[in-house]
């Protein structure tokens, strides 16, 4: 089991930026992915950005591409998200999530069985 807490999250105005944090605890081993999901009031969890924690190779939501960039430190077991250039579209809580089964897609949360408490972030006209 791998054990997630995020941080990082607060309120912004558009165009402006946020880091988000997701330190990792437990078996980070056994990660094969680090992702950030996010969910709006009234809306389904969706997939924002991935990470292999192998080889650090990157996926990103359509809409999140060239303004959020994520990263991950081996060495802190520490995954982070970058976030220039915030609309307020991309309100939402931000959950950090580990993928620890090579079965089903990066992008699916019902692939992922740790999941951290979840943070705020909120972006203003």
């Amino acid at each position: 089991q791998v054990q997630l807490v995020e941080s990082g999250g607060g309120l912004v105005q558009a165009g402006g930026s946020l880091r988000l944090s997701c330190a990792a605890s437990g078996r980070t081993f056994s990660a094969y992915y680090m992702d950030w999901f996010r969910q709006a009031p009234g809306k389904e969890r969706e997939f924002v950005a991935a990470i292999s924690w192998g080889g650090g190779i990157t996926y990103y939501k359509d809409s999140t591409k060239g303004r959020f960039t994520i990263s991950r430190d081996k060495a802190k077991n520490t995954v982070y998200l970058q976030m220039n250039s915030l609309k307020p579209e991309d309100t939402a809580v931000y959950y950090c999530a580990a993928k620890t089964s090579y079965i089903g897609s990066y992008d699916d949360p019902t692939n992922f069985g740790s999941w951290g408490q979840g943070t705020q972030v909120t972006v203003s006209a």
